[in-house]
């Protein structure tokens, strides 16, 4: 069984018929969290990374810039992000501060509330709105007395649960394990000693040539975690060496390529399935699809284009994820087009469309061809539709649900499409029926006439089909638009 990497369908494929998903979204949805779990660490010794079994949890943001309804916005989006994971949300408390505080991420004061509200909603655990330090992880813990996570954690979390083929795999257990490494912590007030004791008492481990403090449960822990963190980047790098082949083999065959990119539960994989008939999974929620899908698509024209869906980002996405997954994001940026997606029913686009771009420039795409498409405009108001066509006049707006508007955006991106760089005419003989198909799939056919000694093509090529060409060319040769 092949593994759910990057899937490029030959072009000798029959199309496949256009579905959402349903089995797999079935088997997930089979799969939920059950109530009650125990929210304590696994020991590291006996599991690989921090597992959440998260439940009833209370929400925390600290406002430090922007407006209330910025503040609100990101509270907002935590709490899809707690849900996607499986948790309920019981309440959610936002603090003005200038910055956060460096012991206890909210205000002291704050803090007796947060413990408060904790005790009266029985909650299990606290999200916080942001990335915590070790120390402020451990004294918020101390003190509320649950269990306390991050939104990393949380994002890492969800990508753990929907990650499904090999390399995907790979990449979230290498972005947990480099979030780990630092927050390593004893169980209980004093941590073991393995080996070795500090001379007298040294204990069962003591005796004549083993003195000093020894290794302690710790330094063991982080020392397998570094070895395992190795192995995955060496997996991660020679499965990265097979999406390279595939992506080097559409080059040489000049396929011009179309990334699908934008925020998380945008409706990239419904849009990917409306132009494709992909079956991707479609879900109501964030994250739902990581492992990326390239499908091709034909123009008008009869060139052949590949269609490839992205993971989603979000706002603060963690820079460990967007290191675990560079090699996945690079699709995006060896892409000719980047379809941008936004969702228009979103209370902030313009922070998601931002956010998407932090994230492209980090991994070299922002530089590339932009096509912004606004999603969901079935179920946008007609005043914030105003609104974005007056802020992105040179946007498509669709609905991926309905299907309108994709037309319009197939016909500008065939439209984007880059054009090839060679054009020429040339009589084929009738036995070269082979190159006059590879003509027609991969050129641009400007003009076809039939002679009694071939077919006359005036076409647009590649340099490497040109080559093919040139013993049969009428004209010479020469590049687009000389």
């Amino acid at each position: 069984m092949r593994d759910q990497d990057t899937v490029v369908v030959s072009f000798e494929d029959e199309e496949l018929e256009a579905t959402t998903g349903e089995f797999e979204l079935s088997e997930r949805q089979a799969l939920r969290r059950v109530p009650g779990l125990s929210t304590e660490l696994s020991d590291i010794t006996e599991v690989e990374y921090r597992q959440l079994r998260l439940e009833r949890v209370v929400l925390v943001g600290v406002w430090t810039e922007g407006s209330q309804s910025d503040a609100e916005n990101s509270l907002t989006e935590l709490a899809a992000l707690a849900e996607t994971a499986g948790s309920q949300v019981l309440e959610g408390l936002i603090q003005r501060r200038g910055r956060p505080d460096p012991a206890t991420y909210i205000g002291r004061g704050k803090v007796d509330d947060l413990s408060g509200v904790v005790r009266a909603t029985g909650a299990d655990t606290v999200i916080c709105d942001g990335e915590l330090s070790p120390s402020q992880l451990r004294n918020l813990e101390q003190r509320t007395k649950v269990k306390v996570v991050d939104r990393t954690a949380l994002i890492l979390d969800i990508f753990a649960q929907h990650a499904k083929s090999k390399e995907g795999k790979a990449q979230v257990e290498l972005a947990q394990l480099e979030y780990l490494l630092p927050r390593l912590r004893g169980w209980g007030e004093t941590l073991s000693r393995q080996t070795g004791g500090s001379g007298r008492g040294g204990g069962a481990g003591g005796g004549v040539g083993v003195r000093g403090p020894g290794e302690t449960k710790l330094e063991t822990d982080r020392r397998r975690i570094r070895h395992r963190i190795a192995r995955l980047r060496r997996e991660i790098k020679s499965m990265s060496t097979v999406r390279q082949t595939k992506r080097s083999r559409r080059t040489r065959n000049s396929v011009p390529a179309v990334a699908i990119a934008g925020y998380t539960n945008a409706g990239k994989s419904s849009l990917l399935n409306r132009l494709t008939g992909a079956g991707v999974l479609v879900e109501d929620a964030l994250f739902a699809t990581l492992d990326p899908t390239t499908r091709r698509a034909t123009a008008s024209d009869g060139r052949l284009y590949t269609l490839s869906d992205t993971v989603g980002f979000v706002r603060h996405l963690p820079h460990q994820i967007v290191e675990a997954f560079r090699s996945t994001l690079e699709e995006v940026a060896d892409a000719d087009l980047v379809v941008h997606v936004v969702d228009g029913t979103h209370p902030d686009p313009e922070e998601q469309v931002r956010a998407v771009r932090e994230v492209l420039a980090e991994v070299g795409a922002d530089r590339l061809p932009e096509l912004l498409v606004v999603n969901k405009i079935d179920a946008t108001d007609e005043e914030t539709l105003l609104r974005l066509k007056r802020l992105w006049p040179e946007a498509v707006f669709v609905s991926a649900h309905s299907g309108r508007g994709v037309e319009d955006l197939r016909a500008t991106i065939e439209a984007r499409l880059p054009q090839p760089a060679v054009e020429c005419r040339a009589v084929l003989p009738y036995d070269r029926g082979d190159l006059v198909a590879r003509v027609h799939r991969l050129g641009e056919v400007l003009s076809t006439a039939h002679l009694p000694e071939g077919t006359l093509l005036h076409v647009r090529v590649s340099e490497a089909i040109a080559a093919e060409l040139a013993p049969y060319a009428q004209e010479r040769v020469f590049a687009a638009g000389a």
